[in-house]
């Protein structure tokens, strides 16, 4: 039996992390950075993934200009805590987004959280600017909020977009107000009142607002010879999904497909000005999701996992395994397929090697520099560890995945007809009861059963030298492991959107009620 992932390999890697040295370019000049964060969309959704009706011919191309990565993980099965991962390179348990109400409970940032990025974490904008980055988010942020939360507190120095997600409230008639819509530092209007999404058709032209402003500020920056970071989340495939009136009722796959259709034909029209600007080679973007698909909101608007078991919400290869593409034209080898377990907390070190930066040494860092990985198509071994709230849940290393806790959601839950699994059960895996096993996890071999369908025998001579290949990684990650302060535990009503800053000019601001803290609920 050859198990690539050795005690060995692991102990350098624990230093690697936050050591490596930043991988000096052959032209001497860092490139231009764009991240594209997907809401919602699954690993299964792209042509060049296997989806079978081929309706993303954009992407599809740009893998097979760059690299596709096939083992490409969220730090969270859920957006918020997923999105404070990426943007600064540590898992959610570390940087605070997670909540302790509750064992192993997902949660995230409604209107009425408190919490929110907290100031002492680090984001990629605020530390690229000291390489001379101007940096912009256009679409969702989810990291809090409230005035202290909010992007251009974080380094970010253009943001265009919402801070929460826009499933509800859908009326101004409602006891709690529309999300806010932010130009830089002011809102612009509110999601249902001046940025529509027709429920009942699901037609916006809200993804086409956030490409003519992903244009805009590409041409602007190469105009000025600028160094540019581009954080692109938009959010069109997150229920109640939406797409434009050029692409509703276009897909084999009904709406969401269209929403799907749309964005590919936007990165499209992003990686042809990025050409047409002459940058497209001093430009690194990356492509992929903050979770798995949102299987409880199908079969109309909900995305495709492949063949992986169960979708957003979960620690299943569904729920956290994402689609994730690299394109740099005259950098990374074309039609390359990496096997790379790689995470979205990676782009966080690896942004820093690309403008020559080192990261933060005050601080425990999850991710990986993958620059040569994305250069020399190399593998470096590491674990990736699948945390649910405030619990760790499983771990892989190599081609195995241990789990420690299963659970897919509450009985009360399931019988509301929430299902995060549907057409799939397996014993005691996809369990309504959180199930422990940490004297004795349960271990699949990702290569044999992408499914997660077969447990290996506990007294098989294959579970037990995995068991003691994994054990140790598992105990020092828990021995070293420091939380974070909790983020997501208060909630207030006090705190929600009433009168965001700039309401004052567009007569949208509102009275909201005296504050009435309390500890938040999470159901999942």
């Amino acid at each position: 039996m050859d198990f690539k992932f050795i005690q060995s390999s692991l102990i350098v890697i624990c230093s690697f992390i936050c050591s490596c040295t930043s991988k000096v370019l052959s032209n001497g000049s860092a490139p231009n950075i764009i991240i594209m964060l997907m809401d919602d969309m699954g690993w299964g959704d792209l042509g060049v993934f296997g989806e079978p009706s081929k309706e993303t011919p954009n992407l599809d191309r740009m893998a097979a200009e760059g690299m596709l990565f096939a083992n490409f993980y969220s730090a969270n099965p859920l957006c918020s805590p997923s999105r404070a991962a990426l943007l600064t390179g540590r898992l959610p348990i570390r940087n605070g987004f997670y909540s302790t109400n509750g064992h192993a409970r997902n949660a995230y940032t409604p209107q009425q959280i408190v919490g929110g990025i907290p100031k002492e974490e680090i984001l990629i904008p605020e530390m690229l600017k000291k390489a001379g980055y101007i940096s912009k988010i256009i679409g969702k942020w989810h990291l809090g909020h409230r005035p202290q939360f909010l992007p251009l507190q974080h380094g970010f120095d253009e943001w265009f977009g919402a801070p929460n997600c826009h499933f509800g409230p859908y009326s101004s008639k409602e006891e709690t107000p529309n999300i806010p819509v932010y130009n830089n530092s002011e809102m612009v209007g509110r999601y249902y009142e001046d940025f529509m999404i027709n429920r009942k058709t699901g037609e916006s032209n809200l993804t086409q607002i956030y490409l003519e402003e992903a244009l805009g500020y590409i041409r602007r920056q190469a105009a000025s010879h600028q160094r540019f970071f581009m954080y692109w989340a938009i959010d069109s495939t997150h229920a109640p999904v939406y797409a434009s009136e050029k692409f509703i009722g276009k897909s084999q796959r009904g709406r969401y497909g269209d929403a799907v259709m749309e964005i590919d034909h936007s990165v499209g029209l992003i990686l042809k000005e990025l050409q047409t600007q002459g940058i497209s080679e001093n430009t690194f973007v990356f492509f992929t999701s903050d979770n798995g698909a949102a299987l409880m909101s199908g079969p109309l608007q909900a995305g495709s996992n492949g063949p992986f078991l169960c979708g957003k919400e979960t620690t299943f290869e569904g729920g956290m395994r994402e689609p994730a593409i690299a394109w740099w034209p005259g950098h990374i080898k074309a039609g390359q397929v990496s096997y790379q377990l790689g995470s979205v907390m990676d782009l966080f070190t690896t942004s820093l090697s690309l403008a020559g930066l080192q990261p933060p040494t005050d601080r425990e860092l999850d991710g990986l520099d993958l620059t040569h990985v994305l250069l020399e198509n190399r593998i470096i071994e590491r674990p990736i560890f699948y945390y649910r709230g405030n619990e760790m849940m499983a771990v892989r290393m190599g081609l195995y995945k241990a789990h420690y806790w299963t659970w897919s959601n509450s009985w009360e839950e399931f019988k509301k007809g929430i299902d995060f699994c549907p057409g799939q059960s397996i014993p005691v895996v996809t369990s309504h009861t959180q199930e422990e096993h940490t004297q004795q996890p349960i271990i699949f071999h990702l290569g044999r059963d992408l499914g997660e369908k077969y447990p290996i025998s506990v007294s098989s001579a294959e579970y037990q030298a995995v068991l003691k290949q994994i054990s140790p990684v598992v105990e020092k990650h828990r021995k070293e492991l420091v939380p974070g302060m909790p983020q997501l535990n208060m909630c207030d009503l006090a705190v929600m959107n009433w009168a965001p800053a700039g309401c004052e000019k567009l007569g949208k601001c509102l009275k909201g009620p005296e504050t009435n803290p309390w500890k938040c609920e999470w159901p999942h």
